[in-house]
Formats: structure tokens, C-alpha cells, sequence
């Protein structure tokens, strides 16, 4: 895995990238962007978008590569048409399966871009966009990335989970998959996490069991965190990622009992992580972790740095069950509840991280006590 950042003298942007390649399968890219001087949301996506043309001509890819992409948002309210009209959004949007957050990225930034890539030299790739979905095909196995799944209807956040479910279900079900067989990593945005994050827990779980989903079975690498979209009245979106044609050889769930406890234990249903084994490679999802121990204690209450501290321990463990290490962690997303510790865990994230791509964003977490959870993919051989 090679890492690297880029600098542009006249744009006050920060660009960092990683680089996964073997000698026969295609390479892959993880790109972190996001301006780091306080301009208007114009100017700020205007250096956004010089910054990614930038760093995918120094890599030597072009921007028909991209796979899967998410904006992050200070004010989606009022950026979101703003963005959309954008040669950014227009030109990303054409080839990627591409998300939009309300996730502020820092006190400087109103727009911070993820961005993954895959570049064959060898043929170029299978893919086909329907609505929210990028379908890429490779080698007898299909990718189904889809992002910004709401319900369009006024109603609870019990009864819009239950309908964004049961929508993605249908489309699983449309192109010969299941929740349960297919479905390897979710990300759940929540609107007032403190208050709506009990009953979005009820009607997953209720949903999950119907699915066959448990803790006798499994469940799906995910992330509950506070964001939202564009719609006021969406009080949950989703994003997914879903694969057709893997053997269930090829995955594995990861846990580590010996720092974290399963996530049932305090009500939750989502898996810690899960590894997927190609030929040539694996990719390894963990879910949004935080500061806990093996019983679903929060630890270290009140101290970020302490609870950043055993937040990598705890990755690092999870990492270590599917054979790999913190140096193969292509992307981190950083969650920081408390805006006043926002400097000091990318500080802390920075020293560790040097030019791993990172995106650090206010967003409360699913249990008040934490003030930061991490989640992130690595590539091993």
C-alpha cells in the first residue's frame, strides 16, 4: 500500500491518497480531499475540483475510474443545489455511485470529498448506472454501490427505516440477491441521533430478524452516525454496498471479544467487520468503532484523546483477525462529536497517519458518552 500527499502552491487544500496494485488485478484508490482556509462554498469547490482533476493526473487515472463517491456537507440545506450544479458533482456523478451528507468537515472546510477508484490497464471496466446504483462487474462477480436511499413520506424514524429496508430489499431481490447473502457494509445517517437512535435500533433489528439476520447467523459491517440529506423530513438515509456471486468462503466476519463486545450485547445488530478474499487481494470493512470494552462499556468518558487512544486499539485487533495491520488502512472517516476536540484529534489522527487519506467530520455518535468513533477499509494482498 503506498500513501502519498499532494500540494498545489496557490490552493489552500489538503490531498492525500492511497494506492493498492498487484501485478495482475487492477489498482485501486483512496482519495481524501477538503479545503483547509475559509472561503464561500463557490471558491471552496472550485479548489475541490482542481485538487481532484490534480491528484488523479499525478496518479495517471482518469476520472471515468471512479467507483463510489461521498460529499460531505456543512449546510446541505443551502449547498445542496449549489453542489449539484457544480462541474464537480456533474462530472463525479457521471461514472460513480456518489453520496451527499450533512457532515460538517471541520471548521474551515463547508465540502470535503472521498472518493474510490479502481483502474484496470488491461481492459477497461464493466460498469453500468441505474438511479442511485453503480453495478461493476469483474470476473463473474458483481459490485452494487448505492448511495442516498431515503423514505419520501412524513413518518417516524421507526417506520422510514422499515420502508428504506424494504425498498433496498426489493432492489436486492430485483437482481437475484438478499440481505442476508449479499449485503457487506451499510451506513446509516441519522437526524438527531441522541433522541431517534433507540427506535432506527428497533425497526433494524426487527427487520434484520425477518431477513434471517441474528446473532446465530450474522449481521452487516455498518455505521449509525448523526448526518443527514438534503430532505428535512428524511430522518434516516442509507448507503450500501453489495456484492453478487462471492462463495461464503470468501467472507469473513471479524470480531475481537477480547476488546470488543459483540454488538448485540447492548442491543445493536450490526457485525464489527468483515473481510472479503479475492484471488489476488482482500478488502476489510470495519464498522463505525469507538471506545468500548468487552462487556459494551464506554471507557474513558469525558477524555477524547484517551478514547481515540483505545478506538485504534480496538481496530487493531479487529485488523489483526483478518491478518492485517493499521498501515493497511486505505481510508479512515473520523467522527468527532464535540466540535471544541476537533483540532486535537486530527492533530492526534495526523501524527499517527501521516498521508493516509482521512476525513474528519462533526458527527455525534450513536451513545452520547463517545466523542469519537473511527471506521475504515484496508487493502492487504
Amino acid at each position: 500500500m503506498k500513501k502519498f500527499s499532494l500540494r498545489i502552491s496557490d490552493i489552500p487544500v489538503s490531498i492525500k491518497a492511497s494506492h493498492f496494485q498487484r501485478k495482475e488485478g487492477p489498482e485501486e484508490f483512496h482519495i481524501a480531499i477538503y479545503p483547509y482556509k475559509l472561503a464561500d462554498l463557490d471558491t471552496q469547490i472550485r479548489w475541490v475540483y482542481r485538487a481532484y482533476i490534480e491528484i488523479l493526473n499525478y496518479v495517471g487515472i482518469d476520472i471515468k475510474s471512479a467507483i463510489f463517491c461521498r460529499f460531505f456537507l456543512s449546510d446541505i440545506v443551502n449547498q445542496m443545489e449549489v453542489i449539484k450544479n457544480s462541474a464537480l458533482y456533474s462530472d463525479i456523478s457521471k461514472y460513480s455511485s456518489t453520496s451527499i451528507i450533512c457532515q460538517p468537515p471541520g471548521p474551515s472546510a463547508k465540502i470535503a470529498l472521498w472518493s474510490y477508484h479502481i483502474n484496470d490497464k488491461n481492459r477497461p471496466l464493466n460498469k453500468t448506472k441505474d438511479s442511485n446504483s453503480l453495478m461493476l462487474r469483474q470476473d463473474g462477480i458483481i459490485h452494487y454501490w448505492t448511495s442516498g436511499l431515503t423514505c419520501p413520506e412524513e413518518k417516524t424514524i421507526y417506520e422510514q427505516t422499515l420502508y428504506i429496508l424494504e425498498k433496498y430489499n426489493d432492489f436486492l431481490n430485483t437482481h437475484g440477491m438478499s440481505l442476508k447473502d449479499n449485503v457487506i457494509r451499510t451506513w446509516f445517517f441519522i437526524q438527531n441521533i441522541d433522541i431517534n437512535y433507540r427506535e432506527f435500533v428497533k425497526a433494524r433489528r426487527e427487520y434484520y430478524e425477518k431477513a434471517g439476520l441474528s446473532k446465530d447467523t450474522h449481521f452487516i459491517a455498518s455505521t449509525g452516525i448523526q448526518g443527514s440529506s438534503k430532505d428535512i423530513l428524511s430522518k434516516v438515509t442509507m448507503d450500501t454496498y453489495a456484492i453478487s456471486g462471492l462463495k461464503q468462503t470468501q467472507i469473513q466476519f471479524l470480531s475481537a471479544p477480547e476488546y470488543l463486545s459483540p454488538t448485540y450485547v447492548y442491543g445493536v445488530t450490526f457485525e464489527r467487520g468483515t473481510a472479503i478474499s479475492y484471488r489476488d487481494r482482500k478488502h476489510i470493512f470495519l464498522s463505525g468503532t469507538a471506545s468500548i470494552d468487552n462487556k459494551g462499556n464506554i471507557l474513558y468518558q469525558g477524555d477524547v484523546i484517551r478514547q481515540l487512544d483505545r478506538t485504534l486499539i480496538n481496530i487493531e485487533a479487529l485488523l489483526k483477525k483478518a491478518g492485517a495491520n493499521l498501515k493497511d488502512i486505505a481510508i479512515f472517516i473520523v467522527y468527532v462529536r464535540d466540535p471544541s476536540d476537533f483540532s486535537i484529534v486530527v492533530k492526534k489522527m495526523r501524527q499517527k497517519f501521516k498521508d493516509t487519506p482521512i476525513i474528519t467530520v462533526y458527527a455525534s455518535v450513536c451513545r452520547p458518552g463517545w466523542l469519537v468513533e473511527i471506521e475504515c477499509l484496508a487493502i492487504t494482498p
